[in-house]
């Protein structure tokens, strides 16, 4: 009598910047187009998508492979990828022995065929390649979200900050051709996406391979004339990059969202030399004077790094400065970490850790007062909201729901009264704020449910098909095929 062997199961363990996370989609996808299915208990296979950009990175993912070792002896796979596997690659299986697969940022699509030659011969393997040789967009995905989607314009980056390691492990700026770009949006659209976030390690330097300056400013252009496509947004611009042309690009695109991450890093002009930051606190607070010019209301966030090596009293307050002058509505702060491989690690003047410690206790102080300050302007206004899932972690006992207005600020409301789903609108009255979020309790103003939110009913009522590998960047000939019927380090810069 002949028996049908259970589909192998697999669970993907992501770790650092958006990047990584959108890298963890394909992951998913290849796996299930070679047949393996989503993990519900113990897995078969566990694969890490590994950053590199913090400090202790190795010391995390070698604690939790320690955590695994039985299982692996047991017969559990284990598969390490990403940026930590393309710097450590041989020091990997040496120090953990029992892991099967090590593969790099520029070969994931190898990741089926490594595990099943790792089983076969019952050895590891350890593939990594130097440079990209197929555009990641090329393969398969399994998108995490029926409504909102990654779209990558560009991977690699060509700054030397030297603070990041980045471009070391993910290579030298490959850019996608316009086309090939707003294929995938148009096939993500035809799919329910109602929302895509265009990514790219340094986003708005697209077009550098090709010689064409304002090749990011058409592309936001051209996403404004993709039917249905309600919000676009983009992440993370660098400010040497950001041109008036894309200010003006985002001014007059309905669809492109009045929201803007540009990371500063640090006000002080002495220190964004010393980490290679081609541009300087003036041309900062310019790029922030045009974008609130041409955008009132837009909301903008950014990174900051306190305690880079040499930075002073004096060069920490101006970085105070900047975010009093700036007014972010929100900010990723982060303490100074030695990445080990980067110039900054190996720097003279490391700054005392007690030091670092109270300048980032004032300067979130600071920032949490004005995302406040800045969060209280909101009250009463009425927003269009786009109904997430997983938001909002209270939402079952305060009976919200929770999304995102169109500045990307998050926003709990009060659960209507008719049916509304992920995906779904909802138009709601801010009643209330706080520093990182709003609250609508007024009653919501109407709900438009939306091909999005067919979708999501879609994926709800049939599980197993949404597991499906579904390719992006290489869209088929023709009309995309319609959605089922119904019954997504920031990144460096």
């Amino acid at each position: 009598m002949n028996t049908v062997e259970s589909p192998r199961t697999y669970e993907v363990r992501t770790y650092g910047c958006q990047m990584n996370v959108h890298d963890s989609e394909r992951l998913s996808g290849l796996l299930e187009a070679a047949g393996y299915v989503r993990a519900e208990g113990e897995p078969d296979v566990i694969v890490f998508n590994t950053c590199a950009v913090r400090e202790n990175a190795d010391n995390r993912l070698y604690g939790n492979l320690g955590h695994l070792r039985k299982k692996a002896e047991n017969g559990l796979q284990i598969a390490v990828g990403g940026c930590l596997a393309q710097k450590d690659r041989d020091t990997i299986v040496k120090r953990a022995p029992w892991v099967d697969v090590v593969f790099g940022t520029h070969n994931i699509g190898a990741l089926p065929v490594l595990l099943e030659r790792a089983r076969v011969q019952q050895e590891a393997q350890v593939e990594i390649e130097e440079s990209l040789s197929v555009f990641p967009s090329t393969l398969p995905t399994r998108r995490e979200s029926p409504y909102a989607a990654w779209v990558s314009v560009s991977v690699g980056c060509n700054n030397t900050c030297t603070f990041c390691i980045v471009p070391s492990l993910r290579g030298k700026e490959k850019d996608r051709r316009p086309g090939e770009i707003l294929a995938e949006v148009e096939a993500l659209v035809g799919e329910g996406v109602l929302e895509v976030t265009l990514l790219g390690q340094n986003v708005n330097a697209y077009g550098a391979e090709f010689g064409d300056r304002e090749a990011f400013a058409k592309l936001l252009r051209a996403c404004g004339g993709v039917d249905g496509l309600e919000r676009v947004r983009f992440t993370s611009p660098h400010p040497r990059d950001f041109t008036d042309d894309v200010i003006a690009a985002m001014a007059e695109t309905p669809n492109v969202m009045p929201s803007l991450h540009m990371p500063l890093q640090s006000g002080s002009d002495p220190v964004l030399k010393a980490m290679r930051r081609s541009y300087r606190q003036d041309r900062y607070l310019g790029i922030i004077e045009r974008v609130r010019a041409a955008i009132p209301d837009a909301a903008i966030t950014t990174d900051i790094i306190v305690g880079f090596p040499g930075e002073t009293d004096a060069d920490f307050e101006q970085t105070l400065h900047v975010v009093r002058e700036a007014r972010f509505s929100g900010a990723f702060t982060f303490q100074y970490s030695k990445r080990p491989g980067t110039p900054a690690a190996t720097m003279d003047h490391q700054v005392p850790k007690e030091v670092v410690q109270e300048r980032y206790e004032r300067l979130v102080e600071l920032q949490e007062q004005i995302s406040w300050d800045e969060n209280k302007k909101q009250v009463g206004r009425t927003l269009e909201v786009l109904v997430a899932e997983g938001e909002g972690s209270k939402d079952a006992e305060t009976r919200r729901l929770s999304g995102r207005a169109p500045d990307n600020r998050l926003v709990h409301f009060t659960r209507p009264d008719q049916p509304v789903r992920p995906g779904d609108m909802a138009t709601v009255e801010v009643t209330y704020a706080a520093p990182h979020h709003l609250l609508a309790d007024a009653p919501v103003r109407s709900v438009r449910r939306t091909r999005a939110g067919d979708a999501w009913e879609a994926r709800q009522a049939a599980p197993e098909a949404a597991g499906a590998a579904v390719p992006l960047g290489m869209p088929k000939i023709g009309a995309p095929a319609p959605a089922p019927a119904a019954s997504g380090c920031s990144t460096c810069p």
